[in-house]
């Protein structure tokens, strides 16, 4: 169990640790309640001081996390203190200590909620807005044990949004529940469950948006826009691991939203209408420019992927230089696997080939394999030489769709 190397101090283990020790899962971070000293003491015996909204210290030798009692503890005796502080906590199910004799603080039935598979709020958990988005991290980490959100919680955050709790939270704060929920193996029920508790049109405006906008189903069987989104994200989830590439498939229709109802089901020019979206989504966000990048173009230019056979080698280039394709290939094979996703995401087409995306990977290698330098070198005309480069990797990207449409035929 804990440090106890101050006199009169006790450990408890709380958290997430106990929460998947019980549930039994690997435990890799241990976080410790301490009562029985002060800060000042924790200090003296070499633990960091960190934190500043909720003040933790690491301790000395292993860097796990040690916090005191929130609230105020005078005339609580030590299993009071700990059960207070539990209270605090998000759901009941984050709210179990475990002491060093190994019996258990659960002032909140949190083990019973755990055996029922059962994600419920604690009396605090309106404190503070952002564990709503906390909330469906959660359910989407544990739907595979078949966890789900207790009706009263529900109520709950249906209450919050419609009194307006979800509308100041701090952009950054709900980003990085966001990434980490992609980077997490079911982002999509986390989606989801933000849209159950009616929180999704406060969070992400553009995407709760595209359910119930219908789309041709000759080409989207499945019909609803948004459902299309959730199953992009399906597809992305299977082809990369990779948050930023997620985020761009589930974000690549969102122009659609704004597509007059009297258009319908069509979205023509949805793809420049999604790009500016994004721009707008990721201000408000505050996104990080690597994300900012391939979704705006993942918006912008993934019908171009999916008629790569049609373009004429001159607009292909234009693509792969607007992708940044050969200076970094990487960024090509992000927006390929988004695209794939796109193409997959829809009833009936989950196993369809994408031929298109070995065909703009052979272009961008041919075009990156021309000689710019012996050309500029050639060039009688300074002036030139951008239009010749342009000219000779459009003849090798012709070259390479001659090779291509034979294999396919």
């Amino acid at each position: 169990m804990g440090d106890s190397s101050i006199f009169g101090m006790h450990a408890y283990l709380v958290g997430g640790a106990v929460r998947d020790q019980l549930l039994g899962l690997p435990v890799s971070d241990r976080d410790w309640l301490v009562t029985g000293a002060t800060a000042e003491q924790l200090v003296a015996q070499g633990y960091r001081k960190v934190g500043q909204d909720f003040t933790v210290f690491l301790h000395p030798q292993n860097a796990e996390e040690y916090a005191l009692p929130r609230g105020d503890t005078r005339g609580r005796n030590e299993q009071e203190q700990v059960c207070d502080d539990l209270m605090q906590r998000d759901l009941t199910i984050n709210a179990i200590a475990l002491a060093a004799d190994g019996s258990y603080l659960d002032p909140l039935n949190g083990r019973q909620d755990l055996q029922a598979r059962r994600l419920r709020h604690t009396p605090t958990f309106q404190r503070d807005p952002i564990r709503v988005l906390r909330l469906a991290r959660f359910a989407a980490r544990f739907a595979d044990l078949g966890f789900r959100v207790a009706e009263e919680t529900r109520q709950l955050v249906r209450q919050m949004v419609s009194l307006g709790e979800l509308d100041q939270l701090v952009p950054e704060r709900v980003w990085s529940e966001i990434v980490r929920a992609l980077e997490g193996a079911n982002p999509g029920i986390f989606f989801e469950t933000l849209r159950d508790l009616g929180a999704l049109r406060v969070i992400l405006p553009e995407l709760d948006r595209l359910f119930g906008i219908p789309q041709p189903e000759r080409h989207h069987p499945e019909i609803d826009t948004g459902v299309h989104s959730m199953m992009v994200l399906h597809q992305a989830c299977a082809l990369s691991p990779e948050a930023e590439t997620r985020l761009a498939a589930l974000l690549h229709d969102i122009g659609k939203g704004t597509t007059p109802p009297a258009e319908w089901p069509s979205h023509h020019g949805h793809e420049q209408r999604g790009a500016k979206l994004v721009d707008r989504l990721c201000d408000r966000l505050r996104i990080p420019n690597r994300f900012r990048e391939l979704c705006r173009l993942v918006a912008e230019y993934h019908t171009h992927c999916h008629r790569a056979g049609e373009l004429k080698p001159a607009t292909l280039l234009r693509t792969l230089q607007k992708l940044d394709a050969l200076r970094r290939p990487e960024r090509l094979d992000q927006f390929l696997i988004a695209c794939e996703a796109d193409a997959r995401g829809r009833t009936g087409f989950e196993q369809q080939p994408y031929p298109q995306a070995d065909y703009f990977k052979a272009a961008q290698r041919a075009a990156a394999a021309v000689d710019t330098t012996a050309l500029a070198g050639k060039a009688a005309d300074q002036r030139m030489i951008p239009e010749i480069i342009f000219q000779a990797r459009s003849r090798a990207i012709a070259s390479a769709r001659k090779q291509w449409l034979a294999r396919e035929n």
